[in-house]
Parts: structure tokens; sequence; C-alpha cells
């Protein structure tokens, strides 16, 4: 067994990071769930959350992603995102009127479908506000 894999963080139009990892932890629907080299194979959808990617057994990037899809095999992880963001990037200010406005999205929501696209955006908003620099 290999003491990395490769992992792809991918969001619309961009390349966000490629290389070896040790380990990944991705925020899966059902709960987070760590991938390491030799994992069995898995495909999950992702909800709003942080993907930290760990060297010398410590995390050493940190991403937020909105959601998404993960495929893993034993010897690679690729997360499709729908945003990603470093979380050494994120502006507070921005971050908190993105919440705002969702939030005021949310109040004039004219179905249920658009009530849950504003809770997930607003779910997300929050996770940039909280770990903003």
């Amino acid at each position: 067994m290999a003491d990395t894999l490769q992992f792809e963080l991918v969001a619309p139009e961009k390349l966000i990071f490629s290389g070896d990892v040790e380990m990944v932890v991705v925020p899966g629907t059902e709960g987070d769930f760590g991938v390491l080299p030799g994992h069995a194979l898995l495909i999950s959808t992702l909800r709003p959350g942080v993907i930290e990617i760990y060297e010398n057994e410590k995390p050493k990037d940190r991403y937020v992603v909105g959601g998404g899809f993960s495929e893993v095999t034993g010897e690679r992880c690729t997360v499709l995102s729908t945003e990603a963001f470093d979380m050494s990037a994120i502006d507070r200010t921005q971050a908190q009127q993105r919440l705002e406005q969702a939030q005021l999205g949310l109040r004039d929501a004219a179905d249920d479908e658009e009530r849950e696209r504003y809770e997930r955006e607003i779910e997300l908003a929050e996770l940039l506000a909280a770990n903003a620099s």
C-alpha cells in the first residue's frame, strides 16, 4: 500500500487542488469520512462543509465546499464541488453579505423548492462567515 493517494478538488470551470495527500476528510451527506490510501470504492453526495487535506498527520489545507459529489478508489479521491473556497482567502465582509442576502431570499421564497435552495445557501454562507479571516 502506498503512503499517499491522488486528491483532486474541482469546482465549476476550475481545478482548485490536485496533488498527492496522506489523507483527506470529506463532508459527505451522511457525515464526514476520511480517505486514506487503499480506501474501498465509494461514491457519495456532499453537503456544505469543510474538506481537510492532511500532511504529517495534521490538517495542511482546508476548503469550504457548497456540496457536490465525491468518487473514491484505493488510489484516488476526486471531489466535484458546486463551489469551493480556500479557507485562508475567505473575506468576512463578503461572507456576511452573502448570508444576509440568503436570509432575505428565504424570507421571500415563493415555494418549497426555492426555500430549500435558500436554506442550503444559508448553511454555506454561515460556514464561510464562521471560517473567514
